[in-house]
C-alpha cells in the first residue's frame, strides 16, 4: 500500500480537528482510498498548549520549513494573507499539493496562486474555505461542471444567520446576540469580518469565480453586513411576511453578471427563510439541472476538519494513481460580459423611516419617489400616543434600479420631518 505523509502547518481549532481525525479515522481512510495517510508533522508557533489530543512528541515543531521538506501532502491552516500565502506559494514551487481553508487569501490572490500550482504541475484543493463541511465547492467544480449557472445565493456566515435568528426568535437586540455569540465560541472578540459581511463576500467571491470562469475582485464586490439591522426591523419584516438574512448573491443579468453581499428580506415558508442558528444554505440554478440547495454546518472544528480531509484525500487518491491535474483548481473560462455595478442592480426594497408626525409627510414622501419612477407596494404608519416622537413609516417598493433609489434616499433624508438616517433592506422574493 502506498504511503503518503501529511503535514500540517497552524494547530489551532481546525487543525487540532484535522489530526485527530486523521489518527481516528486512519482505518477507515485507508480502506475507501488505498493509501495510508501518515500524519508527519505539524509546525506551530505554540506546540505546549494542551489541545486534547495525545501525539508522538516528534511530530509537532515550529520549524514550518521541515514540515515543506518532508511531507508529501501540505495543509495550510494558520489563516492571514502574508504568511499563509507566502507558505502556498513556496509548496507550490517544490511540487507538493496544498490544502487550504484559507477563504480571504483566495479571494484576494486566487488567480496567483492558482496560476503557480498550474505551471508547477500540482494540485491545491480548498473546499473548506466556503461553507464548512458542505461540499458545494466539490459540486460546482465536479457534480455541475456541465451546467451553465444562473445564480447563487445563500446563507454563508454562520456567526450573522445565529445573531439575526436571536434577534427574531428571542427578541435580543443587535448587540445582546453579538454578545452571546462571542460567549458561545461563534464570533470572534473583534467581529468586525462577520458582522460587516467581508467573511460572506470571501466566500460569494469565490464560488461566483467558480461559477462564471473569472476570478472576481472581492474590492469590486458591494459589501454590507447587519450592524444596521434593529429589532424594530425584524418586527416589521415578520409583519410584512419575511424574514431578515444576510446573504452571498451571484446572478447572471442577460449577458453580465452581479455579485454583491447585504441583509435581505426574503419570503416567510421559503426554505432559506427556515435556516437559523449558526448554519448555512446556499442555494444554486444552473441548466439544465434546476436548483440545488446545499445545507448544513458552515463553520467549527468538525464541519472544517471534515472538509479539509476530503480535500486530502482527493489528492491522496490522485498521488495514488499519479494523477495530478486531474481537475484543474481553477478554469479560466470566463462566459459573461461585465461585473455590473450596484447601482444597475434592480430589486425590490424596504425603507424605515423615522419622521415628525404632521399632515404632509406621506405625500413629500412619495413625490420624491415618484420623481425618481419609484412606485410604492405598500405603506404603513404606527401610531403612537407620544406626539413630541418621530413615528416609524414602512415603505416597501415595486422593483427598480438602485440608482433610483438611492437618489430618492438622498432627497428624503434632506427632509426637515425625517428623524435619523434611513434604513433600507433589499428584497429577494426567490423566484
Amino acid at each position: 500500500m502506498k504511503k503518503a505523509k501529511v503535514g500540517i502547518i497552524g494547530f489551532g481549532t481546525v487543525g487540532t480537528g484535522v489530526a485527530s481525525c486523521l489518527i481516528e479515522n486512519s482505518s477507515i481512510i485507508k480502506a475507501r482510498t488505498g493509501m495510508d495517510l501518515i500524519l508527519h508533522k505539524i509546525a506551530d508557533l505554540d506546540i505546549e498548549r494542551p489541545r486534547g489530543i495525545v501525539l508522538d512528541k516528534n511530530i509537532l515543531t515550529t520549524d514550518l520549513n521541515l514540515v515543506l521538506e518532508e511531507s508529501d501532502i501540505i495543509v495550510e491552516l494558520i489563516g492571514g494573507t502574508t504568511t499563509a500565502k507566502k507558505i502556498i506559494l513556496k509548496a507550490l514551487q517544490m511540487g507538493k499539493p496544498v490544502v487550504t481553508a484559507n477563504k480571504a487569501l483566495l479571494a484576494k490572490h486566487g488567480n496567483e496562486i492558482f496560476a503557480a500550482a498550474e505551471k508547477m504541475g500540482t494540485d491545491i484543493y480548498y473546499e473548506a474555505s466556503v461553507a464548512g463541511g458542505i461540499p458545494v465547492i466539490k459540486s460546482l467544480r465536479e457534480g455541475l461542471a456541465a451546467n451553465k449557472i444562473e445564480k447563487i445565493y445563500g446563507i454563508l456566515n454562520g456567526t450573522c444567520n445565529y445573531i439575526l435568528t436571536q434577534m427574531a426568535q428571542n427578541s435580543q437586540s443587535f448587540e445582546d446576540a453579538l454578545k452571546k455569540a462571542q460567549e458561545l465560541g461563534y464570533a470572534e472578540a473583534e467581529p468586525s469580518l462577520d458582522i460587516d459581511g467581508f467573511d460572506t463576500a470571501h466566500k460569494i467571491v469565490i464560488l461566483a469565480s467558480l461559477a462564471y470562469g473569472n476570478w472576481i475582485n472581492p474590492n469590486n464586490v458591494y459589501t454590507e453586513g447587519i450592524r444596521n439591522i434593529s429589532l424594530s426591523d425584524i418586527k416589521y419584516a415578520k409583519d410584512l411576511g419575511y424574514t431578515i438574512k444576510l446573504f452571498g448573491i451571484a446572478k447572471r443579468m442577460n449577458d453580465d453578471i452581479q455579485v454583491r453581499v447585504h441583509p435581505v428580506m426574503i419570503p416567510n415558508g421559503t426554505i432559506m427563510a427556515s435556516i437559523n442558528e449558526a448554519n448555512n444554505g446556499i442555494f444554486i440554478e444552473g441548466k439544465p439541472i434546476g436548483g440545488t440547495l446545499f445545507y448544513g454546518k458552515g463553520a467549527g472544528m468538525a464541519a472544517t476538519s471534515s472538509a479539509v480531509i476530503a480535500d486530502i484525500i482527493d489528492i491522496a487518491r490522485n498521488l495514488k494513481h499519479s494523477s495530478s491535474r486531474r481537475i484543474p483548481c481553477f478554469t479560466n473560462d470566463k462566459h459573461y460580459g461585465i461585473l455590473l455595478p450596484m447601482e444597475e442592480i434592480d430589486s425590490r426594497y424596504y425603507l424605515r423611516i423615522n419622521v415628525t408626525d404632521e399632515p404632509g409627510v406621506i405625500s413629500k414622501i412619495s413625490t420624491i419617489l415618484g420623481k425618481e419612477k419609484i412606485s410604492i407596494s405598500s405603506l404603513i404608519q404606527w401610531e403612537t400616543s407620544e406626539t413630541s416622537k418621530p413615528v416609524p413609516i414602512v415603505i416597501v417598493t415595486h422593483s427598480t434600479y438602485e440608482k433610483n433609489i438611492m437618489k430618492a434616499l438622498k432627497k428624503i433624508q434632506t427632509l426637515s420631518i425625517v428623524h435619523d438616517k434611513i434604513n433600507l433592506i433589499r428584497i429577494e422574493d426567490l423566484q
